[in-house]
């Protein structure tokens, strides 16, 4: 659509011989003007190039033609798409003059090297002006009709978007539905899908509710049947979880999965993994930051499970019940230790002190000695001792 007006616009300087382009010489033009003069009229070839390829193009024809060609080029401002790799390029269109069928194979050969786009064009100016004239009827219809499906396409999406959610759920039922039953094998004789699988036997009366439920929903003349097979085989171990302990049994799974009947250890690590991961943290600074951070993520957890927020926000995520216990179990410790970041509260007073004893001898000299005194009657009434942040020996003691 873009090249056709610009090949047309090409003739009008061509048959006007008035200023040959590039390197043409004299003898050159009159030689152009010959052919045209003749009886046997001239030929051209019309057609589209990249416009970096236009100077080794126009070299080409011009020493494989042994200067019996003619090429009239023009650049293209607008950017256009190539149709092959769909990326912008700007192209030039050209028009090449020749005579004979030999020159015509040698000029088609040469443009599809250069891969250049060959548009057909009529012989005469009405025919020309006529065929412009459709170009831009058909383009002005192909605007219009292409506004009319953007308008289509963006009321169809804002429609589509308003049931954006329903239809994703709705859509992720029905793959899982058909990802289960593909587990399922076909029984021709009866026409029925016949299943196996492992359940609860707490959730046995649920799920023989859910399949008469479906059956009523669904209208189908056949009942589901459903029954208990006796297999030698060991059930697969079964944790029920909520999202509290969710997080607590994937700390377990990652250690091992406890075999069928075993007794699951994921009840008592609620209690013990926060609290020996207090026992090492012992802040009851930081201790209350982690508590208050996985409080925000508890209060806001309807909000925050629909954010998409990468691995890291996800890891904290599942596991803020888990930050939120350690922060708790944190606080105590800290307070225990006396700590908080790095710093101790000397509340009760110290219950270590220094007794000074002083001695004047005869010449006039005074002896101060210290002696270390700890006061066994009255000790530090909650936690350590704040004594114990200046002593050398402090890491050893509270390890």
């Amino acid at each position: 659509s873009v090249c056709l007006p610009a090949c047309l616009s090409l003739f009008s300087p061509c048959l006007s011989f008035v200023s040959p382009i590039h390197s043409l010489t004299h003898s050159c033009a009159h030689m152009y003007q010959y052919v045209y003069t003749s009886t046997t009229a001239a030929r051209f070839v019309s057609g589209v190039i990249r416009r970096d390829r236009v100077a080794v193009f126009e070299r080409l024809l011009w020493r494989a033609c042994r200067g019996n060609v003619f090429l009239r080029h023009h650049e293209i401002d607008a950017e256009l798409l190539d149709p092959k790799t769909g990326n912008p390029t700007f192209k030039s269109v050209f028009v090449i003059f020749y005579q004979g069928p030999q020159l015509l194979l040698r000029v088609r050969g040469i443009c599809e090297g250069f891969s250049a786009t060959i548009y057909p064009c009529p012989d005469t100016v009405a025919e020309r002006r006529e065929m412009a004239m459709g170009v831009g009827t058909r383009i002005e219809d192909l605007r219009v009709v292409l506004g009319q499906a953007m308008d289509h396409r963006n009321t169809v999406l804002q429609a589509v978007a308003r049931k954006f959610r329903s239809l994703y759920v709705k859509v992720q039922k029905v793959k899982a539905i058909y990802h289960t039953l593909n587990l399922f094998s076909v029984d021709l004789t009866t026409k029925c899908l016949i299943g196996e699988c492992w359940c609860a036997v707490a959730d046995w009366d649920a799920i023989q509710f859910s399949l008469q439920r479906g059956h009523a929903a669904s209208g189908s003349v056949v009942n589901p049947i459903l029954n208990m097979i006796d297999t030698p085989l060991t059930p697969p171990t079964y944790n029920r979880v909520n999202k509290f302990t969710a997080a607590f049994q994937g700390i377990i799974d990652a250690y091992g999965v406890a075999t069928y009947r075993e007794i699951n250890p994921t009840p008592f690590t609620i209690i013990t993994f926060p609290f020996l991961f207090a026992v090492m943290f012992g802040d009851c600074g930081h201790g209350l930051l982690m508590f208050l951070f996985a409080y925000f993520l508890v209060r806001k957890e309807k909000e925050l499970a629909r954010v998409k927020g990468g691995e890291i926000f996800s890891t904290f995520f599942h596991g803020r019940y888990i930050i939120l216990l350690m922060g708790l179990f944190s606080i105590y410790t800290g307070f225990i230790y006396n700590d908080c970041f790095s710093k101790s509260f000397n509340i009760f007073g110290s219950s270590w002190h220094v007794n000074r004893k002083i001695t004047k001898h005869m010449e006039d000299t005074v002896t101060l000695s210290l002696d270390n005194d700890f006061d066994t009657n009255n000790p530090y009434p909650f936690g350590l001792d704040p004594i114990w942040q200046v002593a050398s020996n402090k890491l050893t003691f509270t390890n």
